[in-house]
């Protein structure tokens, strides 16, 4: 009779503790899934068009615990068994591998009223890129060691709502010490990057050929590439007389002309045949970051790829979509460097970017607070330089592209295999098997006019230089390691992204 009676009053306490684990389950399992507008882990997308390393196909991607697992044909796609798994068809849309930025500026810890992790990822997602590369200046302090890494690691923490990788800083004081730049590789940097002219960030000094030798000789032994901002000063085209006008475009392409970026590169080209097969650093890479001057400079690039420098280059899409002579007075948006330039000088790059001559591309995000744009003032030799970009590299590759025969291929390959094969990212840049999950889902057909009412994820918008275009390519969706992290205009709740790490 006790034992009855005491079972009789630990029901309600029993029944509590049921309605307290039930609650503590479902918030957990609503929590997980908060990474994902798509509350599944198993899923089927399809569409008329995939593009595969083996070309276009209509058919089918199955994802599985973040990684591609089949992908399949159309007329394969019965014989698949898919009871209970969720299939969402995207019709017409174009499925591709998720873009790879390999150069991009977030500023984050230090300078993040410029831009910073959560805004800088979330225009990225919203752009169909699921990876990109943090620079190592413009943040503050400059990522040029095991410590400054770890602080740039801890601001990206929880932060970041696309898989994010860093570059190390190749500076003069550890490019003579191989001890502290082992050290930075070993923290996990992809790479390093430096300058050949001052970066305007004082705790990120410029490097010489004598620097970047000795960088090379240990970057050999980790088998990391070195980006290079290649100019070197030299006389400007700008007179003593009183006609500059620094409100002039033209006035700020004379201060940067294209014999700074040949200089740069030919003093560079000097120590990249150690790259070659049998060379003192062989093994390492050196990478040419935004490319701006298509004649004599590209010229010695092909010459030493030529010869078996490991070697390769990038330009940016607004080298691709602007023109010197187009671009407004006191307009300081279209300010950066090495400059935009002429109209012939576009449509070289564009045909070395046909021909395969330039290897990539890059967003080269590069922000800042519009007050140190001087739009008001309008003096281009004094505003900062930077083009904010990273939502709409992709439409605006495709739509500044199409006038050339610009192919899907063709864009899959400079923005999502050789950015990931630059950054030794294996698991990433493609649609196959064993792949991540990092797609991106867009409409080409689809044009919308970049104005004031189209949604911008950036931190400041009113700085971008594309504003007031019409661009074809609707980003759709956008999964990164098979979260849904962007569609249908929303960003999943919680950024979920992963950190890079070489090791």
């Amino acid at each position: 009779m006790e034992r009855s009676l005491l079972q009789w009053r630990l029901l309600p306490l029993l029944a509590l503790i049921a309605s307290l684990l039930s609650v503590f389950f479902a918030s957990r399992s609503y929590e997980e899934t908060q990474c994902s507008l798509l509350p599944h882990d198993h899923y089927w997308i399809s569409s008329k068009r995939i593009l595969t390393p083996d070309g276009l196909i209509s058919g089918s991607v199955e994802v599985n615990g973040g990684v591609i697992v089949s992908v399949v044909k159309e007329e394969d796609w019965y014989k698949k068994q898919r009871s209970r798994v969720k299939v969402i068809d995207y019709g017409e849309a174009v499925i591709m591998p998720g873009l790879v930025d390999v150069h991009a500026h977030l500023d984050d810890p230090g300078r993040s009223e410029w831009e910073g992790f959560p805004s800088g990822t979330k225009a990225a997602a919203a752009g169909g890129i699921t990876t990109l590369i943090d620079m190592p200046l413009n943040s503050d302090p400059s990522t040029v060691s095991p410590e400054t890494l770890k602080l740039k690691i801890e601001a990206a923490k929880k932060r970041v709502f696309v898989d994010v990788g860093f570059w190390g800083g190749l500076v003069p004081d550890n490019a003579l010490n191989s001890t502290a730049l082992a050290s930075l590789l070993d923290a996990g940097v992809l790479g390093l990057k430096s300058f050949m002219c001052p970066s305007g960030i004082n705790d990120f000094p410029m490097t010489n050929i004598t620097h970047i030798k000795e960088g090379l000789s240990v970057l050999a032994k980790y088998k990391r590439p070195l980006l290079v901002h290649a100019e070197v000063e030299m006389d400007s085209e700008i007179d003593d007389g009183t006609d500059n006008d620094p409100r002039s475009y033209l006035t700020y392409l004379k201060t940067r002309p294209s014999s700074w970026e040949e200089g740069a590169i030919r003093n560079l080209l000097s120590v990249t045949e150690n790259t070659r097969i049998g060379g003192s650093a062989e093994g390492a890479h050196v990478h040419i970051v935004h490319l701006s001057d298509a004649s004599s400079s590209l010229e010695m690039i092909k010459e030493a790829k030529g010869k078996g420098d490991s070697v390769t280059v990038e330009t940016c899409p607004h080298y691709l979509a602007f023109s010197a002579e187009e671009i407004p007075e006191g307009d300081t948006r279209f300010k950066c460097s090495p400059p935009i330039r002429d109209a012939a000088n576009r449509e070289k790059l564009w045909e070395a970017m046909m021909e395969g001559d330039i290897d990539l591309l890059s967003s080269d995000h590069s922000p800042t607070k519009p007050e140190l744009k001087l739009l008001s003032d309008g003096n281009f030799l004094k505003a900062w330089g930077g083009i904010s970009s990273l939502q709409f590299v992709l439409p605006v590759t495709w739509s500044y592209g199409r006038k050339y025969g610009v192919t899907l291929e063709q864009v899959a390959s400079w923005w999502s295999d050789r950015p990931s094969k630059l950054a030794g990212l294996h698991s990433k840049g493609a649609i196959a098997v064993g792949k991540h999950a990092d797609i991106v889902v867009w409409e080409p057909e689809v044009e919308f006019d970049l104005d004031e009412d189209h949604p911008i994820h950036f931190k400041h918008p009113g700085i971008s230089a594309y504003l007031g275009r019409k661009l074809s390519g609707k980003v759709v969706s956008t999964f990164v390691r098979g979260n849904l992290v962007f569609g249908e205009g929303k960003h999943a709740s919680d950024a979920c992204g992963s950190l890079l790490l070489a090791t």
